[in-house]
């Protein structure tokens, strides 16, 4: 008898996937489909820096870059939510760049430099993001807070690099960091206790002592 509790959540839905599959087909196909399935290669080799140091290991190639932080490295404080790219929970930066690590495959970035809500700041040493997360409780629940601070330092990191959004008012201009330009840079991340106007004041903070 399967013992759910001593399997992980992706293994416990392809048990779920397979079953289905083996009441619902012919034979005949059923055993077709699991040849096949046990034919395709299931393993690629990946070589990725997280959060400074290198990690190189073999991965089935379906996993995605949130799997491998969470259930390969342990890196927990990146946040599965909605697991669709809706949420922003899972947040990272990824050279230099913010990305839904739910919605990419680990192979994809073979060579990259990532950085989760662990590679930014430790409890006795925290990003001045994170320090200003605390000061203007823009945490709250603290769910989605790894993804939303992440997001923040990347928003910040935009504006300088000049990047518009789509309420920037001219394109050939810089960024101004103002408000409407923070809430739409950082309307991907949801906040399910509402604590928009405190993460706004949080960057904010951040952003003018950086200037």
């Amino acid at each position: 008898m399967l013992d759910v509790m001593t399997i992980s959540r992706r293994e416990l839905l392809i048990v779920g996937v397979v079953t289905a599959a083996a009441v619902i087909l012919p034979p005949f196909i059923s055993a077709q489909a699991a040849a096949a399935n046990a034919a395709l290669p299931v393993k690629s080799k990946v070589s990725i820096w997280v959060n400074g140091t290198q990690q190189v290991m073999e991965l089935d190639a379906r996993t995605t870059l949130l799997d491998l932080l969470r259930e390969h490295l342990q890196l927990t404080g990146t946040k599965k939510g909605c697991d669709h790219g809706q949420c922003g929970a899972c947040t990272v930066i990824v050279d230099g760049r913010r990305i839904n690590s739910c919605l990419t495959l680990a192979v994809m970035h073979e060579g990259a430099k990532v950085t989760t809500i662990e590679g930014l700041g430790t409890p006795d040493k925290l990003h001045p993001m994170q320090a200003a997360f605390i000061k203007h409780d823009g945490y709250q629940c603290g769910y989605c807070t790894p993804g939303q601070i992440c997001s923040a330092v990347a928003v910040l990191g935009e504006i300088r690099d000049g990047i518009p959004s789509h309420v920037s008012p001219n394109l050939t201009e810089p960024p101004r960091l103002i408000a409407s330009e923070l809430q739409e840079r950082m309307s991907g991340n949801i906040c399910r206790c509402g604590a928009y106007s405190n993460i706004i004041e949080a960057i904010t903070e951040v952003a003018e002592a950086s200037a």
